[in-house]
């Protein structure tokens, strides 16, 4: 899978070389996810809430019990029904879009870098590589029943149930569970997304009957809302106020609840359909450019795939295990190696160098430039970045952040290339 260590869609940047990963079980390690930042947010909702009620009484609810906790049997249900769904389209299988593709590798090795947005022409295969990704995510480790993923090694993304058991000293059953990819249709309710509270069940029971909704099951996996640029406004909110919080809070009625939900958003759209609310824009890590494919050969290719994958797609996802397999380990392999990968002090300098210069706004852009770096060196096998993993990111780190010019031709990803090379030399 040499063509998936791709290059940048500027002609200046460079191809990355392939490079053999030792194999390691996806089962052997598990990761953290997410950063600790919303402590404080989730602590101010914990114990108890008060209900308003007429006079001079109140109603206080304890958090004994949350109506959606899933028993081994649901468990079971719902892996069946996942072994039952169509099978996907096989990532090693997409001909191309090498920068997309490498965008998503790296959020999977790091998903501290905070997503991709992918935007191009109707028919490249957008959607089809995202979905793609979900027989290459690893395996996290949650509690065993818990509906919002919660991570047993860090309190910051535990519900409250289960930071509440913990506290009591209860042994809580761990399990294995493959990182969520949950879809967001565009015609998804608010209450959908953020889930709804039971009224009744809290005034005539005494508990939260809380029914998690989208932000939940996403929790430490991915969120992909396709043709993001035409979902509606409340939404892109809802969205806005989760992704920097990290906490989805839902207030009905005079009820609070509040859960960890820390996700990897991954958006793709047509720019011909509308732009993106510069707001939700600065949300995504990475940006990637995607284009129709010229070559007649290559185009030749992608329409025998797809009809050899409809005729029998189990027989042409078996025809891709080895590659599929192989990329898996090395994937395991960039993520355990990871935390060892080093960035010279004179490097970081120059990135931020870049940014000043091209007037970026906030300091997103350093982040995620040197996070991506060192994914990508990871990836390659290696301990420290180099200026050829800066030169194969940093346009897609960049490129959306900057701001728009309405006279400026020149693609913004070309602007971020011709400042790159003229800092680094």
């Amino acid at each position: 899978m040499a063509s998936l260590l791709g290059t940048s869609s500027s002609a200046a940047t460079t191809i990355l070389a392939s490079t053999p990963f030792s194999s390691r079980s996806t089962k052997s390690a598990v990761f953290s996810f997410f950063p600790s930042s919303a402590q404080s947010q989730g602590r101010k909702l914990y114990g108890g809430i008060r209900l308003p009620v007429k006079g001079r009484f109140q109603l206080r609810v304890a958090i004994s019990n949350v109506a959606t906790e899933i028993n081994p049997a649901q468990e079971k249900a719902q892996k069946l029904a996942e072994d039952s769904q169509r099978p996907v389209y096989p990532f090693p299988a997409i001909v191309g879009q090498d920068e997309m593709k490498l965008c998503l590798l790296l959020n999977v090795i790091d998903p501290k870098i905070g997503g991709v947005m992918i935007m191009g022409d109707r028919g490249t295969g957008k959607s089809t590589t995202v979905r793609s990704l979900v027989d290459l995510l690893p395996e996290i480790k949650v509690i065993s029943g818990d509906p919002f993923n919660s991570d047993p090694d860090d309190q910051e993304v535990m519900s409250a149930e289960v930071r509440d058991k913990l506290r009591k000293g209860e042994q809580l059953p761990v399990s294995l569970t493959k990182i969520n990819m949950v879809d967001l249709p565009l015609g998804a309710t608010e209450d959908r997304v953020c889930g709804t509270i039971d009224i009744e069940k809290a005034l005539t029971e005494g508990v939260k009957a809380f029914e998690p909704g989208l932000l939940a099951k996403a929790n430490r996996g991915i969120l992909y809302v396709d043709e993001v640029n035409l979902l509606d406004d409340h939404l892109v909110d809802v969205l806005l106020d989760s992704a920097a919080s990290g906490w989805n809070t839902v207030e009905r009625e005079g009820i609070s609840i509040s859960h960890p939900a820390r996700f990897i958003l991954i958006g793709s759209g047509n720019p011909e359909e509308g732009e993106l609310r510069p707001q939700l824009l600065d949300r995504f890590g990475m940006h990637a450019q995607v284009g129709t494919v010229r070559d007649a050969e290559l185009r030749v290719k992608i329409v025998e795939e797809r009809a050899r994958f409809d005729r029998n797609p189990k027989e042409f996802r078996e025809s891709y295990k080895a590659e599929q397999e192989k990329l898996q380990n090395q994937i395991s392999s960039a993520r355990s190696g990871l935390s060892s990968v080093t960035i010279d002090h004179d490097l970081r300098v120059k990135i931020s160098k870049v940014c000043a210069e091209l007037n970026v706004d906030g300091l997103r852009g350093d982040i995620v430039t040197n996070r991506a770096a060192r994914a990508v060196a990871a990836l390659k096998g290696r301990d420290k970045v180099t200026t050829e993993d800066i030169a194969t990111v940093i346009p897609n780190c960049l490129r959306h952040r900057l701001r728009k010019d309405p006279l400026e031709s020149i693609d913004s990803g070309l602007l971020v290339v011709e400042k790159f090379y003229e800092i680094f030399g």
